[in-house]
């Protein structure tokens, strides 16, 4: 069997209109002693893990977070048919994840990095959004953690229109599936080079302690017949 490793991860990017990245040298090859880089950004930009402290103050924090609440079996939902700007209904992540098994890590698979670049706010503005009712049934059939390629709550636009932030309830996801201590995954990519139905996928946020969240690289590993 030859094994494929497929990189999910997101490039931490200066000049994004969203996220800003200060990032310097701090220390220079012609100043003597090598090259040093600082870099910053929100722990909740580009691939990163939540964890339930982001919504919740009685949530469990970074610390609580063990391997293999992040490392592990994986079920691809296939939803790259789902139009941009629509919902994903409870029956159609049903229909998505009839392979998910109790304990899996779901990766939502919409391949929308390859219809809108994450430095455009077309990215969030056209694409599908999770339903409450989709939340809750990926919930109910008992996932570990989930991994989102997609701006997965439709409320997210929120920064773009000038709206007021919408209450907790209406970030479906983080009030249905992170709020209840699934592990949340954000704006993965390179979903689409995912060929089979299940994988190991080995999701490691920086360990940064007593944390809401953190910058994380994630990787899935097929097996292919030689």
């Amino acid at each position: 069997m030859a094994r494929r490793l497929i990189d999910l991860s997101t490039p931490v990017a200066t000049g994004h209109f969203r996220w800003p990245v200060e990032r310097r040298l701090w220390k220079k090859h012609e100043d003597g002693g090598g090259q040093g880089t600082w870099a910053g950004w929100n722990v909740h930009s580009f691939t990163h893990m939540d964890s339930p402290r982001h919504v919740d103050p009685e949530g469990f924090t970074t610390d609580a977070i063990s391997l293999d609440m992040t490392v592990g079996d994986a079920a691809v939902l296939d939803l790259s048919d789902v139009p941009e700007n629509s919902p994903i209904s409870g029956a159609r992540i049903a229909a998505a994840g009839a392979h998910l098994r109790r304990g899996d890590i779901a990766i939502l698979k919409t391949r929308w990095d390859e219809r809108a670049s994450i430095e455009t706010p077309e990215f969030w503005a056209k694409s599908p959004w999770m339903t409450a009712e989709a939340a809750i049934w990926l919930r109910e059939a008992g996932i570990k953690a989930v991994g989102f390629d997609f701006p997965q709550d439709h409320c997210i636009r929120f920064f773009i229109t000038g709206e007021k932030r919408p209450p907790l309830p209406e970030h479906v996801t983080h009030f249905h599936l992170l709020k209840q201590g699934v592990v949340m995954f954000e704006y993965l990519r390179n979903t689409g080079a995912l060929r089979a139905p299940r994988s190991l996928v080995v999701a490691l946020p920086i360990k940064l302690p007593d944390s809401d969240g953190a910058p994380a690289r994630v990787i899935a590993i097929e097996e292919d017949a030689a």
